[in-house]
Parts: C-alpha cells; structure tokens; sequence
C-alpha cells in the first residue's frame, strides 16, 4: 500500500518538484500545504498521512519549532526537513530532534527521486556531500534536552513552546483553553522530564536548540 505523503513548502515550483519525484511512489496519495498551520491542520484531520516534507523557512515555522512540534504531536510520522540551507550545524540540530533526513533545495532531481524513496522506504537520507561530516552537538546540555523532549505529551510539548515565548500561567491557559492549574500541572511535569530547575532554563535552551544557525 503507498503512503500518504504531505508536501509543505511554500514555493509553488519546489512543490511541483516534489510531486514528480514522488509520482512513481506515492503516485496521487498525496496532499499539500503552504504553511505550517495548514500543515498542522492537514495532519490533525487526516490521520492517513504517514510522511511530511517539510520546508523549515515557511510561513509560521520558526527555525525548527514546527519539526519539534509534529515529532511530538503526530510521534508516528515520518518527518523530512527541506531547505535551502545547507549548514552542518543545522542539520545536525535536525538530525537530532527527530528528522527522518534532510532534502537541500538545490538536490538535483534524479537524485530527489532516491532521496524520496530511500526516506519511504524507512531510511534515513542526508546529502552525501556532507552525511559523512556532521558534527556533533557541542552543547551537551541541548544534546541531551532534544532527548528528553521526546518523552513529552503534546500538551506538554505545547506549555513548553508557550514558557518559551515568555507566556505566564494564566496566558497559557487562556491561549490553551484549560485551567491555570492543569497548566502548573504540565509545568512541573515538563521540568522534571526536561531535568531542568526552571522554567528560564527550559524556555531559553529551547530557543537555542530550535533556533537556525
């Protein structure tokens, strides 16, 4: 059975690209958005998708928030990060919050073609120009939060991106619908699985870690 394959970039000719490589696999099974709420919106009402191609420059996704998001909210997609960027250190930060590979712009397209049906398969593909070289996380600290990051719920996930846009508790209630004490609740239950002392510490290693290069 082909899988489902959700295409989100915001530039209408990569996109097309993107259909092309994937037509011999996917063939129509497929969708697409050109923003990251569309994006999140497609995956939250189409539990079929099963893969996301995801471009880390468009509208609504910031630096690498929206691969952090969906590995949390949606754990059982494949996530695939697209850009124009080709900084070791960023794709390294992607690698390890959980992408599935890392699809620079400028891929030719034969070669987007196996990249596309290496990732489907199951594999992990980055270019080979630079799979060989990337460095590690200097930051033992961010290394070690992207791991934990994976252990929280969504709404976990979502009060940790919320404490580090510098929301309080009561803002987080309100912007998430739920009482200021669920949301000390997830406060305290996002430390003690972060393993960090505060909820400073959380937000400002957060934003380092998902922040472009």
């Amino acid at each position: 059975m082909q899988p489902k394959v959700l295409i989100a970039d915001d530039h209408p000719i990569f996109r097309a690209a993107m259909r092309y490589a994937l037509a011999d696999i996917v063939g129509e099974n497929l969708v697409e958005a050109e923003s990251y709420p569309q994006t999140h919106s497609i995956l939250q009402t189409d539990p079929d998708v099963e893969v996301v191609f995801l471009d880390i420059n468009m509208p609504g996704n910031e630096g690498l928030t929206g691969l952090s998001e969906i590995r949390a909210c949606f754990p059982d997609v494949i996530v695939v990060m697209v850009s124009a960027e080709e900084n070791p250190q960023l794709i390294r930060k992607a690698i390890d919050l959980g992408s599935s590979g890392y699809i620079p712009k400028s891929t030719p397209l034969p070669v987007l073609n196996d990249a596309v049906r290496q990732i489907i398969e199951g594999d992990q593909w980055l270019p080979q120009t630079i799979s060989g070289a990337l460095p590690d996380l200097h930051n033992k600290e961010q290394q070690d939060f992207a791991q934990r990051m994976t252990q929280l719920t969504p709404h976990q996930f979502m009060v940790l991106k919320l404490i580090a846009d510098g929301l309080l508790n009561k803002q987080i209630a309100y912007h998430l619908d739920i009482s200021e004490s669920t949301v000390k609740q997830h406060v305290s239950a996002v430390l003690r699985k972060l393993n960090v002392i505060n909820r400073t510490q959380a937000g400002i290693i957060f934003k380092q870690l998902i922040e472009k290069i």
